[in-house]
């Protein structure tokens, strides 16, 4: 799920010490060991979803720039964004959910495991057909939050790559999704913005209730 959730952690809690952004940060950018336990993985998605901005920060709800030259600096923020995404466990992120206000999402839906970087993304086509899913966020409480949301079975998104080259593809079920959810993010929406009825008034009930 977008920013989504890969899966569901085990319901142990561990809450590893406080760190400093360039303490969580320097581990995230570290090699993670093979063979970690249960609480050490735990403690890894802990330190990446401290980057993560949660509800109601205002960044999420403002629309990314333009990203007008793919530099060294853009490309240093895709690959920290990636391994952000890897950390926390998610399929999908948007730079406004680091708190970097720019057009750029990164996401990974492939056995494969590449993740793929699209920079100033546009949905140049959509079909008619909409599919009715689930989705959660990683800025809703680290994706606990989660609602019913239509999107298009099938788009054509055209974008720019980590090297600044043009790329347009043809996308599909949930790799259609994920771009649709994390493009909405550059646009400053928010999966609660298109859940309907009770989804959203529960889903806002809780996030009060979490926030106080």
């Amino acid at each position: 799920m977008p920013s989504w959730r890969r899966w569901v952690t085990g319901t142990q809690r561990y809450d590893p010490p406080r760190m400093s952004e360039q303490q969580e940060q320097h581990e995230i950018d570290g090699e993670v060991e093979e063979g970690l336990d249960e609480q050490e993985r735990a403690a890894f998605r802990a330190a990446a979803m401290r980057l993560v901005r949660q509800f109601p920060d205002p960044v999420l709800k403002n629309p990314g720039s333009v990203v007008a030259d793919v530099d060294d600096d853009v490309r240093r923020l895709t690959e920290r964004m990636i391994e952000v995404m890897a950390r926390a466990h998610g399929v999908g992120l948007a730079a406004p959910q680091i708190g970097v206000s720019r057009r750029v999402l990164v996401y990974d839906v492939h056995d494969d495991g590449g993740a793929r970087v699209l920079i100033n993304p546009e949905l140049v086509e959509r079909s008619e057909e909409t599919v009715a899913d689930t989705e959660g966020c990683l800025s809703l409480l680290g994706g606990e939050i989660q609602v019913t949301v239509e999107r298009h079975a099938k788009i054509r998104v055209k974008a720019q790559d980590a090297s600044g080259e043009t790329v347009e593809y043809e996308a599909e079920g949930l790799e259609s999704r994920v771009i649709q959810h994390e493009i909405d993010h550059l646009d400053g929406v928010l999966i609660i913005d298109r859940a309907a009825g009770d989804d959203r008034r529960n889903a806002l009930r809780e996030l009060r209730l979490r926030a106080g």
